[in-house]
């Protein structure tokens, strides 16, 4: 039997572990915020405040409001799950290294930076073997800059790279200039080319429209470098049982471990996928991404869209708990912050909630734990898979 906080007696093995990742949905600077630019950072208390309250009244049953004080969310006399923050230790705030972490691998280098654009030797290389030429090699905001080149790129077929504050190598183009295939092929060559530099992700950025008016695509896609060690999903998927990624987690472990994958248009078609995967039976884990609150609201800087987001999803969270079978287990977790309130557009260096739901989970407090990891090596032992490197289960 697992003591404390965990699972009721030891026959109760569970048979599957759904993992929910809000992408950005931090509860609060961590330890280290300063080190980050990052004091006073706290996306879902910030977003609460902002929205003049949050509908959350789901979350709130499983402990939502025991994790932070966020406006419009009461703490739950009795929640029905357990309850807790998690922190990060590993070196970065950026969607890559939040993954990983919490599938047990903790980085102690952090991924390289280009805040000034990506040296002639990377451009030249990738301007050679795509036979493209290259604008921008900026950092920028992803729909200010095919603004501003989107015209220039539809007349001379050059794609539009830029990056950010995170380690991303990305790549706008006109899907009626670049065919999107070509535009996945260019994402595959930078790929190769930026593994020496330790390039977190390389991302496909593709958009419509016309000058004034361009819009992104939901055919986005990331290429990352693959895990610097196993995960959790390698674990799984070698003691012979499913790893099923959904949304960006194929992307984000570069397919390792995984053994189906399916992408997603946006956090609702998300759900769509999490529900009809739960609706068959089988042993392993599913992991989905639900990046909508990062990308849409987060990096814009739009706190009422991120609170619609929130209660969106929270009205579809009743579905995800019924299709739950006696032997499984929710987890509902972030992977950095991505404050919609703070300065600037960039991640923000936060705790992130976690909470853990299911017929053999013990409601209670899982305290604040001092690694993403302590997830990853969670899932392992709820699954009998060998353990990762790092972290301590919920329930050990």
């Amino acid at each position: 039997m697992f003591e404390g906080t965990g699972i009721e007696g030891p026959d109760e093995m569970i048979e599957r572990v759904v993992v929910i990742v809000l992408d950005s949905v931090g509860c609060g600077a961590a330890p280290d915020a300063d080190r980050f630019g990052d004091r006073g950072a706290h996306t879902l208390r910030n977003t609460a405040e902002a929205a003049g309250g949050l509908d959350l009244p789901h979350l709130g049953k499983l402990g939502l409001g025991r994790v932070a004080s966020i406006r419009g969310v009461a703490p739950a006399a009795w929640p029905k799950g357990a309850w807790g923050r998690m922190t990060e230790v590993s070196a970065g705030k950026d969607t890559t290294t939040g993954h990983w972490e919490m599938a047990g691998l903790v980085l102690d280098k952090p991924f390289a930076l280009f805040p000034d654009g990506f040296p002639v030797e990377i451009m030249h290389r990738f301007e050679q073997e795509t036979g493209r030429k290259a604008i921008g090699n900026r950092a920028a905001s992803g729909t200010e800059i095919i603004q501003d080149l989107g015209a220039k790129h539809l007349k001379t077929g050059a794609l539009i790279i830029y990056t950010s504050a995170d380690s991303v190598f990305q790549i706008a183009a006109h899907e009626e200039k670049v065919p999107i295939e070509e535009l996945y092929e260019a994402c595959r060559i930078a790929r190769r080319i930026l593994d020496p530099y330790r390039v977190s992700r390389v991302i496909a950025r593709p958009f419509v429209g016309e000058k004034g008016s361009f819009v992104r695509t939901h055919r986005r896609r990331d290429f990352s470098m693959p895990p610097e060690g196993p995960t959790c999903l390698d674990r799984v998927a070698e003691a012979g049982m499913e790893v099923v990624a959904l949304g960006k987690i194929e992307d984000i472990y570069a397919r390792h471990g995984v053994t189906a994958a399916e992408h997603s248009i946006d956090n609702m078609d998300g759900v769509d996928l999490l529900l009809r995967t739960m609706a068959r039976s089988f042993r392993g884990l599913v992991m989905l991404n639900l990046v909508d609150f990062d990308t849409l609201w987060g990096h814009r800087r739009d706190a009422i869209g991120y609170a619609k987001g929130l209660e969106a999803f929270d009205r579809r969270l009743p579905e995800i708990l019924a299709r739950l079978a006696a032997k499984d287990a929710l987890f509902i977790t972030a992977d950095h912050g991505c404050d919609p309130c703070h300065h600037g557009t960039d991640h923000t260096r936060e705790q992130v909630p976690i909470l853990a739901y299911g017929p053999s989970i013990r409601p209670g407090p899982l305290g604040v734990r001092p690694t993403f990891a302590d997830l990853g090596q969670t899932i392992c032992t709820l699954l009998g898979a060998k353990p990762v490197a790092h972290g301590k289960g919920f329930f050990a």
